[in-house]
């Protein structure tokens, strides 16, 4: 998005420097990373960035009213409302598409968010290495509000052991060396100096949790979540495992509620200018005469899963349950990132987090994706180059 600090970089790209810094990636936890790093880092004006974080207090706003349970409560299928609720997401992450105006202007808008973790461990041993391998000059930065990569694990670290002994914190996953992301458990471990635990393997006696730790039966006092309810409903032969709809005694980092509360379901709630028109397909009065420029979307799915990217009036008439959809309005992705063939679309998300305490979440990190598929997701690019992960480095 800025010429001269993408002109430099393709200038002095070659495969041998991005076959070195893969490696240097892979060397984190050899055969853990398990989707493709893009060959660039993304570039990104002081402008751009205002916009993109100025669209998220306005989000903010909504999240902090005190009516925001009320209006997002059936967002919460029943079969997973998990008591025991915090009073806040402890992680926010708002996914931003770069794309094309009416006028050709380049603008963010808002493609979903989610209250629930990312790589976020990952992410800083990622800026590092991507940061020298790209050269980036000093005037910018992966880090937003003044944090550095020390400052943002010590706030991580805060967030998520609280005042808890490190044994006693678990990072919960469904068969998490299966996960694409496993790569950011292990780095989380290197972090926290906490375990991986797969719900299969979760103990449980009256109202405590327990876990094998290192052969020793040990109380859970606190969840760091990766697990999607979504993902576990689709697993099966899990034979008997742990109903996490039950009053457990531990606490929630992020409580699995606000999965569901912030989400593509709070979307029709926005009304600002990089968010995209939202309407919750069953509050519909009458279908748009212009459905090619639409997309339909479950709300209760993740990674694209479900998508009905060019819709028909037959694809809204099928629709059984309408009031677990969404009809949002297309977006134009820029083809904005140069590389040696075509050029690549970008989206960025922005990490938010919130810690105890805090009036509203916080603006710290990010990670972005490339793609040149019809949309954002590795299933969509698969066999091409200069797609995948990566960070953006904000203009200061």
């Amino acid at each position: 998005m800025q010429k001269e600090l993408r002109d430099a970089f393709n200038k002095n790209f070659t495969q041998e420097k991005y076959k070195a810094y893969v490696d240097e990636l892979e060397g984190l936890h050899p055969g853990t990373l398990d989707f493709r790093n893009a060959e660039t880092p993304i570039f990104i004006p002081k402008e751009f960035t205002k916009k993109m974080l100025d669209a998220c207090e306005d989000i903010i706003d909504i999240i902090i009213a005190p009516n925001f349970k009320e209006l997002t409560e059936r967002s919460l299928p029943a079969e997973v409302h998990v008591p025991n609720e915090r009073g806040h997401a402890a992680f926010i992450a708002f996914d931003f598409g770069i794309c094309e105006n009416a006028n050709g202007t380049l603008e963010p808008q808002l493609i979903e968010m989610q209250g629930f973790p990312t790589l976020f461990a990952f992410q800083a041993f990622h800026t590092a290495i991507t940061r020298s391998y790209a050269n980036v000059p000093s005037t910018h930065d992966a880090y937003l509000n003044g944090y550095t990569e020390a400052t943002y694990l010590q706030l991580l670290k805060e967030i998520i052991l609280g005042d808890a002994n490190p044994e006693n914190v678990i990072l919960l996953e469904i068969y998490p060396e299966q996960q694409k992301t496993r790569v950011d458990f292990y780095c989380t471990a290197d972090v926290l100096g906490i375990k991986t635990v797969c719900l299969t393997k979760l103990i449980g006696e009256g109202n405590q949790l327990f876990y094998e730790n290192d052969g020793k039966k040990t109380p859970v006092k606190r969840i760091y979540n990766r697990l999607i309810f979504d993902d576990l409903h689709q697993q099966t032969g899990l034979g008997e495992i742990i109903d996490l709809t039950l009053p457990w005694d531990v606490e929630w980092i992020p409580h699995p509620n606000w999965f569901y509360r912030i989400s593509k379901y709070t979307l029709p709630l926005i009304d600002n200018p990089y968010v995209p028109p939202t309407f919750y397909l069953s509050d519909l009065k009458e279908i748009p005469h212009d459905l090619e420029n639409y997309v339909l979307k479950p709300l209760f799915s993740f990674a694209g899963m479900g998508v009905v990217i060019d819709v028909t009036k037959e694809d809204i008439d099928k629709v059984t349950d309408p009031k677990n959809w969404i009809l949002q309005r297309k977006v134009k992705y820029a083809d904005v990132i140069e590389t040696p063939d075509i050029s690549a679309k970008a989206e960025i998300r922005l990490f938010y987090f919130w810690k105890d305490g805090w009036e509203r979440p916080l603006a710290v990190h990010n990670l972005s994706r490339l793609s040149k598929g019809k949309m954002i997701g590795t299933r969509y690019n698969a066999d091409k180059a200069w797609v995948g992960g990566t960070v953006a480095f904000f203009e200061r």
